[in-house]
């Protein structure tokens, strides 16, 4: 397929931009918000403050995918090295499928961490307000929250390290 100049151009924008909104969230989550929770002494401190930044993020973090999956899909069609769906053949395709694969486990992680493991932290905190929560469950569910996010950082740094290694062999 033939993709012309500038709307190739626009793709490999987008997808860095896109790259650069999700990765940079995850990281600016993992690095900056999640220091600074640690110090609050209140989980429900603790909790609307990781709420409030998931809650500004997140619209993004998905829109970003989005973004990622339109303008990968152009990039990969207008590609020499593409040679059709499920063709591994050469090393630029080998890099992108694995590139794919962890990308996927991103989307999974971060729809886990969107529609179940931060609404399972904010019940844990609506229990423990009401006196019905167990002893160290907040505390145990942040650090879940906490592990997830910074292995979906990790993820994201493999993605790019795939990328890496896609254009090296493009």
């Amino acid at each position: 397929m033939t993709v012309p100049a500038w709307a190739l151009s626009l793709s490999y924008w987008l997808h860095m931009l896109a790259t650069v909104v999700w990765i940079g969230g995850l990281a600016t989550v993992s690095l900056i918000t999640l220091p600074l929770i640690a110090r609050l002494e209140d989980p429900g401190d603790r909790l609307r403050l990781l709420h409030s930044t998931q809650k500004k993020l997140d619209p993004l973090g998905w829109l970003s995918l989005a973004v990622l999956v339109g303008s990968g899909l152009v990039q990969m069609s207008a590609s020499a090295r593409y040679e059709g769906l499920l063709a591994f053949g050469n090393a630029w395709a080998q890099a992108i499928l694995l590139k794919h694969i962890v990308f996927i486990g991103m989307v999974g992680v971060s729809a886990y961490l969107t529609w179940a493991a931060l609404p399972e932290l904010s019940r844990a905190v609506l229990r423990t307000s009401r006196g019905r929560g167990e002893p160290g469950e907040i505390e145990r569910l942040y650090r879940k929250h906490k592990l997830i996010l910074w292995g979906n950082l990790v993820l994201g740094v493999i993605v790019l390290v795939f990328t890496a290694l896609a254009r090296v062999n493009a």
